[in-house]
């Protein structure tokens, strides 16, 4: 070749930059860079027989870095270079192998060596089921949200650890919703296929028809999860980490649908940093380690199922057993009576359900039994609970119980938790108070110590999805996310007075929290259910 002219290779990444950095531009997000491709990998890419990861994203700036210059660390076995699969790869290296997984709905049991083993199986499947545009995306390291449709359990786990192998982002979604409005987290999420559990499978072949019929171009497919689980496990020695540039912790790894009180559900965006230095500070918090055994009995599409009960136990190595479906107390009395467990996280429904079983069936056996159940729930570590503080009644009861308090937070979908009991609760908390500021978080109240909820933390939310009106009028002018929760401050603890909107009544020029004023009703031995609302009144 002339020695006057640039290489092909050279104008082909000259010309790949100006493209993707004019694409980037239109996005309007500063953060896009372009990717860097050879011409081989570009022309697979084209032919739609590339593989996963084939083609890395890199900066402009890390010209002379030795990927640009090597071939891509890919494969079937080789997971993407993030602390989450990092960790789980030495996980699996233990030996005797640990469990980590169990499913009490199905019987299922894994250790780390066959999640994995699974994982690496059912993103192959997964990238089969893409078409040749979403594999393009994914390489270039572009945002792809992928649905999962399961109960919390081992075929859940696998396709939430393997979506998000791919470089997707996941949408998890309760089985117990109707196809129609499975639908609307789809279409609103954009998501390119649906992960749907053995049981499942109806409502997912269901919902793959409703996107098809909306939309005739769509090629949105329903992947069966149970066909790649319990495959032939991989040694551990077979399991590798790529030696490629890390994904990045800013990129999209969960989607979360708020609960649509003040209007239809906005996708809450979660970066991937969520799935292991937000869960990170959760475990480290609460001493969780792989001698733990957490009862895992709440939706595994919601914040604290994800953030609070699944990433924390998962990346400690401990071993997280589902019981999916409609609560029981009676069976979640006889599992606390097995013993094993450490950890179990509740909502106040559940901790009075639980209460009431004891006091009109437990309570009226023999001693003997009675001291083998409360021997169970004395075994476990910690209780937590979260969306409300118990009522006293029913905090007395289990501190009892416990012989401890329950672990009362307090959190958003957006934000995750910013307020906890410590570990372990020393005997002066305060009553009803959800505990003191989360390390790390900026917090303010709106006016001094007391007011709305403002919250900056690392952990909180990028954005709600394809929702940027949304994203901008949820902070304040100064960057601060705008909880709508009320709250007020004594010394270094902190008491919720309930939603702005709903819980705080104007009376006689005061401001009253209706949830201070349920749990003073609750306190009467004769209450078992208090609703307190406002009503107009002329004089006050």
């Amino acid at each position: 070749m002339n020695k006057g002219y640039p290489s092909i290779t050279t104008l082909f990444r000259t010309l790949e930059r100006q493209l993707v950095s004019s694409s980037s531009t239109a996005t309007g997000d500063p953060t896009d860079v372009a990717p860097v491709r050879s011409p081989e990998t570009a022309a697979r890419i084209l032919e739609g027989t590339a593989i996963p990861g084939e083609d890395q994203e890199l900066h402009p700036r890390m010209d002379g870095d030795r990927t640009l210059n090597v071939p891509k660390h890919v494969g079937h076995n080789i997971l993407p270079n993030h602390s989450l699969f990092n960790r789980l790869i030495r996980f699996a290296h233990h030996d005797p192998p640990h469990l980590c997984v169990r499913d009490d709905n199905t019987g299922q049991e894994a250790t780390h060596v066959q999640l994995l083993s699974d994982v690496v199986h059912f993103r192959s499947r997964v990238w089969r089921n893409l078409t040749p545009p979403v594999r393009d995306v994914l390489n270039r390291r572009g945002e792809v949200y992928i649905a999962v449709l399961a109960p919390g359990g081992y075929e859940y786990t696998v396709a939430m650890l393997a979506v998000l192998a791919l470089g997707a982002a996941v949408v998890p979604m309760t089985v117990a919703v109707p196809a129609e409005e499975a639908l609307y987290f789809v279409t609103k999420s954009r998501s390119a296929a649906v992960c749907v559990s053995s049981g499942a499978l109806k409502l997912g072949i269901a919902l793959e028809k409703l996107v098809r019929d909306s939309d005739s171009k769509s090629t949105f497919a329903c992947i069966t999860i149970a066909s790649s689980t319990f495959t032939q496990a991989l040694r551990p020695d077979e399991l590798i980490t790529s030696s490629d540039l890390y994904l990045s912790d800013n990129d999209p790894a969960v989607v979360i649908f708020t609960s649509g009180t003040t209007g239809p559900p906005k996708g809450s965006v979660m970066r991937r940093g969520y799935t292991f230095e937000g869960a990170l500070a959760v475990a480290d918090h609460y001493h969780v380690t792989q001698n733990d055994m957490l009862l895992h009995v709440l939706p595994v599409h919601h914040a604290t199922g994800l953030g609070i009960m699944f990433f924390p136990f998962l990346i400690s190595g401990a071993k997280i057993e589902f019981r999916s479906g409609s609560f029981s107390p009676e069976w979640t009395w006889e599992r606390w009576r097995k013993g094993g467990l450490t950890f179990f996280s509740g909502v106040p429904t559940i901790y009075l359900r639980m209460k009431r079983h004891f006091e009109s069936v437990i309570s009226k056996r023999s001693q003997a039994e009675i001291d083998e159940y409360i021997a169970g729930a004395r075994g476990l570590r910690a209780c937590l609970c979260g969306t409300s503080a118990l009522p006293a009644p029913i905090a007395d009861f289990w501190t009892d119980i416990l012989n401890k308090k329950i672990l009362l937070r307090y959190g958003a979908t957006e934000i995750g938790a910013v307020f906890k009991l410590p570990y372990p609760c020393p005997p002066e908390v305060p009553d009803g108070s959800v505990g003191k500021l989360f390390a790390g978080c900026d917090v303010r109240l709106s006016e001094g110590d007391e007011g709305e909820i403002l919250v900056k933390r690392p952990e909180m939310f990028s954005k709600y999805l394809f929702d940027p009106e949304a994203t901008q009028s949820a902070h304040t002018e100064d960057g601060y996310y705008k909880t709508g929760d009320i709250a007020r401050r004594e010394g270094d603890w902190y008491w919720i007075m309930g939603r702005a909107s709903v819980d705080i009544i104007k009376s006689g020029g005061y401001k009253l929290s209706a949830l201070d004023i349920e749990r003073e009703i609750m306190a009467l031995p004769y209450v078992s259910e208090v609703m307190v609302v406002g009503v107009p009144d002329e004089e006050f």
